[in-house]
C-alpha cells in the first residue's frame, strides 16, 4: 500500500498525472469498513509497543493545499490512540521570536521523543512553499533549504525517528466547492479564511513548488501522494500507511522484569 502511494524520485513529478478522485480498486467506503476497524485496532496495539519500547519515534508530516483535509484526516486516523503517546502541532506564520531563529528551529523542539508519535499539520516545508510564492525566499535560498531539510531528516532517522510524509492531493474544483460550502453553511463560517481565496490564485505556483520539493526531498524520507477528493479513501490510505510505518519498525514488547516477577511471587506468598 505504501509503495502504491510513494512518490518515485527516478523522474520528475507532475501532479496533473495523478487523479485526486482515485479510489484504487474500491468503489465505496463500505468495501473498506471492515479493514479500517482492523487497522485501527492494530495501530493502537503498535502504539503501545512503541511507548513501551522507547527505541523509536514516528513523525507524520502532512502537507496539502487549503481544504485538503489535514485537520480532518489527523482527527480521524489518530483519534483512537493513547493521548499520552501522541502530540499534534500546527505550523502557521512564524512568531516574532521564531523569525529570529533559523527556519528549522521551531520544528525541531516539536520532534517526538523515543516512544512517541508526533503529527505535523503543515511543517518546515512551508518555508520552501508559501515563502517562495510570496517572494520572501528566492530559488537559490530554496535550494539551500532543501539541503538543510534533507540533513535534518537524516539526523532524525539516525536518532530513531521515522519520518512519514504525506501530501493530500485535491483538485482545484474540489477546493472551490469546500470554500463555497464554508460560506453557505453558517455552522462552517468559522472555518472560512479570506486569505484562502488569495492563496487559491497561486495554485499553479504552489503545484510547481510542491513538484520540486518532491524531487529534491524524497530520498531519505519518501513522500506519499494521497488522492483526497474522496474523504473516505483519503482516511483509509493514511491509516494504512500509518500502520505500515509502525510495522516496519519491528516493534516488540520489552522483556519481563525479573525483579518484578520475584516481587509478584513474594506478594502471592504473603497473601496466603
Amino acid at each position: 500500500m505504501s509503495k502504491e502511494f510513494r512518490i518515485s524520485v527516478k523522474k520528475k513529478v507532475n501532479l496533473s498525472n495523478f487523479d485526486p478522485k482515485d479510489t484504487g480498486r474500491f468503489q465505496n467506503k463500505d468495501e473498506v469498513a471492515k479493514e479500517i476497524k482492523e487497522l485501527e485496532q492494530e495501530l493502537q496495539e503498535l502504539q503501545e509497543k512503541l511507548i513501551a519500547g522507547k527505541e523509536h519515534a514516528v513523525l507524520f508530516v502532512f502537507q496539502g493545499m487549503d481544504c485538503s483535509g489535514k485537520d480532518g484526516v489527523i482527527k480521524k486516523v489518530f483519534a483512537g490512540l493513547n493521548p499520552q503517546g501522541i502530540s499534534a502541532h500546527s505550523f502557521k506564520a512564524p512568531t516574532e521570536e521564531e523569525s529570529r531563529h533559523d527556519f528549522l528551529w521551531r520544528t525541531h523542539h516539536a520532534v517526538p521523543a523515543l516512544g512517541q508519535i508526533a503529527v505535523f499539520n503543515r511543517s518546515y516545508y512551508e518555508d520552501v512553499l508559501i515563502t517562495r510564492v510570496h517572494g520572501k525566499v528566492d530559488d537559490a535560498e530554496a535550494l539551500r533549504r532543501f539541503k538543510h531539510i534533507n540533513h535534518f531528516e537524516a539526523l532524525l532517522a539516525d536518532n530513531g525517528v521515522k519520518v512519514v510524509k504525506l501530501f493530500l492531493h485535491i483538485s482545484k474544483q474540489f477546493q472551490l466547492e469546500k470554500l463555497i460550502s464554508r460560506i453557505e453553511d453558517p455552522s462552517k463560517n468559522w472555518k472560512f479564511d479570506p486569505s484562502d481565496l488569495l492563496e487559491r490564485k497561486s495554485w499553479k505556483q504552489y503545484s510547481n513548488y510542491y513538484e520540486e520539493l518532491f524531487e529534491k526531498c524524497s530520498k531519505a524520507s519518501p513522500w506519499h501522494l494521497i488522492p483526497s477528493d474522496n474523504r473516505w479513501y483519503r482516511n483509509y490510505a493514511v491509516l494504512k500507511i500509518a500502520v505500515e510505518a509502525l510495522r516496519s519498525l519491528d516493534l516488540k514488547e520489552p522483556p519481563a522484569n525479573p525483579e518484578l516477577q520475584q516481587l509478584l511471587a513474594e506478594i502471592k506468598e504473603a497473601e496466603k
